[in-house]
């Protein structure tokens, strides 16, 4: 089926994945109704959440409205929830009881934390992927501060990139008022992160006396302690942040045919060019998309994958309109940036190594490049120089 010129491009979620799709679509000439929709009032750039953490950056710069955000660029927001897509009836249910007729849809609705089922997890531990879980944990630091009891302790779970760059800047936040344990179940930090880096997060945590645990599995969570393995550990905390896993929770979406497969994350199988496969005119992108590169192993869940798999993704949704060949994603690894505390951090990029305040400085530079939409980019610039 190609879709008719008047049928709308649905878009479910605004993350990196959707909302990038959205403005690149917007850029084409002559290009179909667009629809987002998005039940948050707030995008949310989140490799620069820690930065808003420790008041390195405002909450204008890295979290605008999508009102502002889509103003003036053919995009039109619906503030409501998908639940269900129909493949078949090329219609979309949300939870505010609309039923939306579209000719495409892209399902970018991302990801939230995995806790694996650990008891009292879900119940005890903070989050890290929303502005209500960065005030959470502002407020905690204020309390512990003001506190400076002995022996206070925050425990991170988790040491990927975003519990490791979490754990610098909390260590720096705290200024010494409590202790800051980061709980890995495996055997090392960062295991897909570059050596380097890996190198430079190793001592950014030495430097700030975070004590790492390797190998320790987290088996309850209870509201003031943690039950660490293989031991039996009581470890007492006053909080505990969970960064060690993400799952996705895509809309039901129901075919003509089989369900859709799915992995064990919950994202939806892709072909290359980013169709969820069994079911037409249905796309995804990002964290929800199961897509492989071309070694067959599955694509990163980050926002570079996202931001280049939303240029192809535009194109391929404008090329179906035609009824002409949908181009293959290709990714591109740009390299890797990480941050390690205020006004630290660590590059690997173009056989380019670089660490310190130049690699935060030059970091900060690379997202201001990709925060959306050129109008809040020279804000957000005009405010970074007037700071200077």
């Amino acid at each position: 089926m190609v879709p008719v010129a008047s049928d709308p491009v649905v878009i479910v979620g605004g993350g990196f994945g959707g909302l990038y799709t959205a403005l690149a679509l917007a850029h084409q000439r002559r290009h179909a109704p667009i629809l987002l929709v998005e039940p948050r009032e707030h995008f949310l750039f989140l490799p620069l959440l820690y930065e808003l953490l420790s008041h390195e950056l405002r909450r204008w710069e890295i979290a605008p409205r999508y009102d502002t955000l889509l103003a003036g660029r053919g995009i039109a927001w619906l503030q409501d929830r998908v639940t269900r897509i129909d493949a078949a009836k090329h219609q979309i249910h949300s939870a505010g009881g609309r039923t939306l007729s579209y000719g495409q849809a892209v399902i970018a609705s991302g990801s939230t934390t995995q806790t694996f089922g650990i008891p009292g997890a879900v119940e005890h531990c903070l989050g890290f992927r929303s502005l209500a879980d960065v005030e959470r944990l502002q407020s905690l630091i204020a309390d512990l501060r003001q506190q400076h009891r002995p022996l206070q302790r925050l425990a991170v779970v988790g040491a990927g990139a975003s519990g490791v760059e979490l754990a610098c800047k909390l260590a720096d936040e705290l200024q010494g008022a409590a202790l800051v344990e980061l709980i890995e179940q495996g055997p090392e930090l960062l295991p897909q992160a570059r050596a380097f880096n890996r190198e430079q997060a190793a001592l950014a945590l030495q430097r700030r006396d975070v004590r790492v645990r390797t190998n320790t599995a987290v088996t309850t969570v209870g509201s003031d302690h943690l039950l660490l393995g293989p031991q039996t550990e009581r470890l007492p905390v006053q909080g505990v942040i969970w960064t060690a896993g993400i799952r996705c929770q895509p809309p039901a979406l129901t075919t003509a045919a089989a369900a859709p497969a799915s992995d064990h994350r919950g994202r939806l199988r892709c072909s290359t060019d980013l169709q969820v496969a069994g079911a037409e005119d249905v796309f995804a992108i990002g964290d929800v998309a199961w897509v492989d590169d071309s070694d067959g192993l599955p694509l990163p869940s980050n926002a570079q994958v996202a931001f280049q798999q939303a240029e192809c993704l535009a194109d391929n949704l404008w090329r179906a309109r035609r009824g002409e060949p949908l181009k293959s994603f290709v990714y591109k690894d740009l390299g890797e940036m990480m941050s390690l505390g205020r006004q630290d951090a660590s590059v690997t990029a173009g056989g380019v190594t670089l660490a310190g305040r130049a690699a935060f400085e030059l970091r900060r530079l690379a997202y201001l490049t990709r925060l959306p939409g050129r109008s809040h980019q020279a804000r957000v610039a005009a405010g970074w120089l007037s700071d200077w």
